[in-house]
């Protein structure tokens, strides 16, 4: 039986786990193939989209090697390859092993002192919301101590490009995926200010890739503003967003900047504890 090649034939040196990390340790026979798709994987577990350049710099490989391993997990399913941009993207496979894992986390329970805390502080109804589609399902909340306050939209479904969290999560996915969800121009509104046209989204969408935060101004409810940002995950097509919505004389623009520099910070933490 021939045994595997060496790492360096094999298309570049296999790169080791950390040795000091707790609960890792380096194989006694590693293969290097395997780490280097497995490694594949969690690199789209922190981009949304990667090249063929990206993976092979990433991995230290040639692009053919690289692409050789693209082209496997893409043949089960792992990645699938966007025929304009020719980008990679999680693939149904991994999607589903994603959801799986995702789906045994109570998001609620995990995030809820987070939500409690953060509600207090801004003084206002926070939320976090997961991507369905051109929709987004709110899935945990915490409503503001005030009186006069966003009622809690737990359980809810709106359109995605309706809300700030639903902007917020639309902002992380590639233009053809934006295409297969909004095929006509003309889009669905909830109140006079909703989005009208999928040009009009994709602009605003490109200036929340830029800035780093979603806003929305009475485009779901009249008299009620909100600030999202996306909540960092390691789970790959795992797409979550946390939001902070108050009466619209509660929520000035000039207040925007500052209330999203406290929820990314809040993002972080919950992002940490959910994985």
């Amino acid at each position: 039986m021939q045994s595997d090649p060496p790492a360096s034939e094999a298309g570049g040196a296999v790169p080791a786990v950390d040795p000091a990390a707790p609960g890792w340790a380096v194989p006694q026979y590693p293969i290097g193939s395997v780490d280097r798709a497995l490694q594949l994987i969690l690199l789209l577990g922190e981009q949304p989209r990667i090249r063929l350049t990206d993976a092979a710099k990433h991995l230290g490989v040639a692009s053919s090697t690289a692409h050789r391993l693209l082209a496997m997990l893409q043949y089960r399913g792992f990645v699938r390859q966007d025929p304009v941009s020719k980008a990679y993207h999680p693939g149904p496979a991994l999607m589903s092993v994603a959801f799986s894992v995702f789906n045994r986390i109570d998001i609620e329970g995990t995030a809820k002192p987070v939500l409690l805390r953060l509600s207090e502080r801004l003084g206002e109804s926070v939320h976090i919301g997961m991507i369905e589609g051109a929709n987004v399902r709110f899935i945990a909340a915490a409503e503001g101590p005030t009186a006069v306050r966003v009622a809690s939209r737990l359980g809810r479904t709106m359109p995605a490009h309706c809300t700030s969290t639903g902007k917020a999560l639309l902002a992380r996915l590639p233009d053809a995926e934006l295409a297969q969800l909004f095929p006509a121009e003309k889009l669905e509104r909830v109140t006079a200010h909703s989005p009208e046209t999928r040009t009009e989204l994709q602009l605003e969408l490109g200036r929340i890739r830029q800035q780093g935060y979603a806003v929305n101004r009475e485009g779901s409810e009249e008299g009620v503003a909100s600030v999202a940002v996306p909540i960092p995950t390691r789970a790959p097509g795992v797409l979550l967003a946390l939001n902070a919505a108050a009466p619209v004389h509660r929520l000035s623009g000039s207040q925007y900047r500052a209330v999203a520099a406290v929820l990314v910070e809040a993002a972080k933490e919950i992002g940490d504890q959910i994985g």
